[in-house]
């Protein structure tokens, strides 16, 4: 499981789109993070971030709010998207997602 998170200024952008970095964090088999890279994305445009991200081999996004259309995009790409997540440290974002307790709160983006 590769788990991306974005980020602004070190903690979670409560917008994919508007970060300055994602964390992207390898995980084993039992839910340890093996490894976290902090990644600056190329300029946001419509459909450029879901391609990116693929390129990384990542498995699943997790953002405070995404419009409709970069979830579908994100899906369109086989990754798995959670939206709403609460203002919390990466490592507990990925940890949560992968133990299937990470709750996801309303989508600030919610169109």
């Amino acid at each position: 499981m590769k788990v991306a998170v974005p980020l602004v200024d070190g903690s979670l952008s409560m917008h994919f789109g508007h970060c300055d970095s994602f964390a992207i964090m390898d995980m084993d088999d039992d839910g340890n993070i093996v490894s976290r890279e902090d990644k600056v994305p190329p300029a946001h445009e419509p459909g450029v971030l879901p391609a990116w991200l693929a390129e990384q081999s990542v498995t699943h996004i997790i953002a405070g709010g995404m419009g409709s259309r970069a979830q579908d995009l994100f899906t369109s790409k086989g990754i798995g998207v959670v939206v709403g997540a609460s203002f919390r440290p990466p490592e507990e974002l990925a940890t949560a997602c992968f133990q299937g307790t990470l709750e996801a709160g309303d989508n600030i983006c919610g169109n």
